[in-house]
């Protein structure tokens, strides 16, 4: 039973928990658009001719790109979290 809490509080404590690729693209390129999220993250397929369905297929082959992006995402979640409590 212990285990099953532990993964539980795992769950709530992150912050990627449930949200699909596509939702952390499209929310970041809703916030920054194309050319600054090139410019926070510098990939071809965010500088060039840019698209969701080509970006998708490129972080999914590539963790480290992938990586990236989940942390601008993560970045954005924690400022709008902050701002939200007045801190």
């Amino acid at each position: 039973m212990d285990e099953d809490k532990r993964m539980k509080d795992e769950h709530v404590n992150n912050l990627l928990h449930g949200v699909k690729l596509v939702d952390i693209l499209e929310r970041l390129v809703e916030e920054y658009g194309w050319k600054q999220l090139g410019e926070r993250v510098n990939i071809r397929c965010f500088n060039y001719d840019p698209s969701i369905k080509s970006s998708l297929k490129f972080l999914r082959r590539t963790p480290w790109a992938r990586d990236e992006v989940e942390e601008v995402y993560l970045e954005l979640i924690r400022f709008e979290r902050k701002f939200k409590k007045g801190e």
